[in-house]
């Protein structure tokens, strides 16, 4: 077969060509670990060493597909992972830094291009725009290494789609009056088609995506799909509206954000298609316009080159620097800022081939800013690796929001309806970059049909271990048989060191639930750690808004800085809002910790006189309002009464409504009610005969008080 390829360069042979593309893909970023280099650099080089201007093995237009979607997938996914709350909070931020990055570098280029080097009003505003414009070539560096939410990162993400679309408008300008295009009508149709764009995304794709995430649940790789249709949708109807098509994918990532929560599963997957594949590809691409022969053709292009080069350098690096004067920002900060907005490729590219289409713009610029392109992509890579590092273990030795021990989480599984929902929750809660597993349990009654529980019990498991592979999150499942469902809770918690149970909610409980007590009863007497009952039967990517019911006097308990915690990490991932119903000291507590937070969340507040206004709470809820209500077990400090009729309320009037009940962590102490608190090194035998003990004295208590 292999006599049959005829060997000819550029090769024409697409399935060979996408082979050596696949084999640098995964070489270049190995070959710069050993020698310390960031892996972009290695794709960069490779593409200037594979493409026309080199060895000429690779033809650009063979690749030209994988490195738009490429370049459209980056700016997308800085969209995707801005961290909506703090973008808010930054906003003005955002908007300084980007008239910062747009105004210095445009300013000194025009200034340099028209009085230095010579060019004419619209060549020296066309190359000056291309000074102010940058690509985040290097944010996958700073993804990579977990610094996206810093601050600064958000602020230099935000600061990007201010100045590239004041540039990409600048270059609409001057291609309409180089066109001949100055009539009034083109103006006011240019910003017409703008309002339009901008009203089809922001207020279109929401309400699309959360329509398509709650309907089509059956086959995963669709919800990919969908979004990846989505994000080019949005590029095509840029281009429509007459700016460039990565407005559009970012616009599509801001509008998605709060649909694809960071961890989720189909986060894993968005992230991964582009960092293996097309990003890679276009940062290859972006190295094959490189043509190093330029630096042969005299001394004029060296010093173009060196001049755009300096200039588009100097430019970001004292915006970073006012910047960093402005909002008291440190070193490392402004340096990662600098970084990340130091480099020039597509956009910047394609402004030079349209200035130079329209003869606006000479051989030299052109040639100049491939050369320009090489550098500041180095630059930005070199500086963003170096200093993203000193900030993400800056950012590890700071204190945080975070309250308590590392968390280990155990989810008990028993319905294959629910396994998917308590999973979501499970990996909402628990934080990806913890070294700790997700416990996944299946508990067997030890039984006639232990066998066949068993069976069942795997395929929960299995399920669940899909959905932790795709979401890259690690999980130990573990099946255990035991007298009692409860039981098996209890041992497997106390035997793995749990500190939080994720449970489903059994709505109807039996005649001997009733008897004895049910699962959820019997559990909470026997465990000190946090349990979290959740019925939810859609997505929560899909949930708008949380409805939080806090008792008095809860922030008195032991638990309450564990709970809290755990819903504002929920609030903060799924960029969604607080409804506080509670009263008196503890809303003004909640209020309080909220305000003095890194990331604050948006918080309204309602009245509460207790459970019995759980029917009215019901009424008010929204089809996408998950409602969180805060519980206490027995004897604790915020428990009354009143909260033992919670389940029947909740069962009777919240049947078709999204609702998790949280019962905090208590200490460890003996139980109030006068059971006994069975060890779970005990043997078996006696574990059964306490156990039994236990039932019978509910029962009797029971009786006495006319419960039963």
């Amino acid at each position: 077969m292999l006599l049959n390829i005829h060997w000819q360069l550029p090769l024409q042979d697409s399935i060979i060509t996408f082979a050596l593309v696949l084999f640098v893909i995964l070489l270049a970023p190995i070959v710069m670990g050993k020698l310390r280099i960031p892996g972009i650099i290695g794709l960069i080089l490779a593409g200037v060493a594979l493409g026309p201007y080199g060895l000429n093995v690779i033809e650009k237009t063979s690749i030209d597909l994988f490195a738009k979607a490429g370049l459209l997938y980056i700016m997308f996914l800085a969209g995707l992972e801005l961290d909506m709350n703090e973008f808010r909070k930054n906003q003005n931020r955002s908007l300084l830094f980007g008239l910062f990055t747009f105004s210095v570098p445009f300013l000194l280029g025009y200034s340099v291009c028209h009085y230095l080097l010579g060019y004419g009003v619209q060549g020296s505003i066309l190359i000056a725009s291309m000074f102010s414009t940058h690509t985040l070539v290097a944010y996958p560096i700073a993804s990579r290494l977990g610094i996206v939410r810093n601050e600064a990162v958000t602020v230099t993400v935000g600061g990007t789609i201010i100045t590239d679309t004041l540039v990409l408008l600048i270059l609409a300008v001057i291609t309409g009056l180089a066109q001949g295009k100055s009539d009034t009508m083109y103006w006011v149709q240019l910003a017409g088609s703008l309002v339009l764009f901008s009203f089809l995304v922001f207020y279109l794709y929401p309400r699309i995506g959360r329509w398509f995430f709650k309907n089509v649940e059956g086959e995963k790789s669709s919800h990919f799909i969908f979004v990846l249709a989505m994000v080019f949708l949005a590029g095509v109807m840029a281009e429509m509206a007459g700016v460039e098509a990565i407005i559009g994918a970012f616009m599509a990532g801001l509008a998605l954000n709060r649909l694809i929560p960071h961890g989720s599963p189909l986060m894993s997957r968005v992230e991964f298609v582009g960092n293996a594949l097309f990003i890679p590809f276009f940062l290859i691409s972006v190295g094959m316009l490189v043509d190093l022969s330029v630096l042969l053709r005299g001394p004029q292009a060296l010093i173009v080159a060196a001049v755009l080069t300096t200039v588009a350098l100097t430019g970001k690096w004292l915006a970073a620097l006012l910047t960093k004067f402005v909002f008291g920002y440190s070193s490392l900060q402004r340096r990662v800022m600098f970084g990340l907005s130091s480099a020039h490729a597509a956009a910047t590219i394609a402004v030079i081939l349209i200035g130079y289409r329209l003869e606006i713009i000479d051989e030299n610029v052109l040639n100049g800013t491939v050369i320009l392109i090489l550098i500041t992509c180095l630059v930005s890579s070199f500086v963003v690796e170096r200093n993203g590092k000193l900030l993400a273990i800056q950012e590890n030795d700071a204190p945080t929001d975070a309250l308590g021990v590392q968390d280990r989480i155990l989810v008990p599984l028993s319905n294959p309806n629910s396994v998917e929902r308590l999973m979501e929750l499970a990996m909402l809660v628990h934080e990806p970059a913890e070294n700790e597993a997700l416990y996944a349990l299946s508990v067997v009654d030890d039984g006639d049909e232990a066998t066949k529980g068993l069976i069942q019990g795997n395929k929960l498991l299995e399920t669940a271990g899909k959905m932790a592979v795709a979401a890259e999150r690690k999980l130990e499942k573990l099946t255990r048989v035991d007298y009692n469902i409860t039981s098996g809770i209890v041992h497997t918690a106390r035997e793995n060191g749990i500190t939080e149970i994720i449970m489903g909610w059994k709505p109807k409980p039996n005649a001997v639930d009733k008897f004895f007590g049910g699962i959820m009863d019997n559990l909470l007497k026997r465990t000190d750690q946090m349990v979290v009952i959740s019925k939810v039967e859609q997505p929560f990517n899909t949930i708008r808004r949380i409805v939080l019911v806090v008792p008095q006097h809860a922030e008195l308990e032991p638990g309450f800085g564990k709970w809290l915690g755990t819903l504002r990490s929920i609030a903060v991932t799924l960029n969604t809002r607080f409804l506080l119903y509670s009263e008196g000291q503890t809303a003004e507590v909640i209020k309080a910790i909220n305000k003095s937070a890194k990331q604050k969340i948006e918080l309204q507040y309602a009245d509460y006189s207790g459970v019995d206004q759980l029917p009215q709470i019901a009424e008010d809820l929204k089809a996408d309002d998950l409602m969180v209500m805060v519980c206490a077990r027995k004897g604790a400090v915020s428990h009354t009464e009143e909260q033992e009729k919670a389940p029947l309320l909740l069962s009777r009037h919240f049947e078709n409504a999204n609702f998790i009940m949280v019962y905090p962590q208590e200490p460890n102490y003996p139980s109030v009610d006068g059971t006994f608190q069975i060890d779970g090194s005990l043997p078996l035998s006696i574990r059964q005969n306490l156990e039994r003990i236990n039932q019978l004295g509910n029962f009797v208590r029971n009786v006495i008080r006319g419960d039963n």
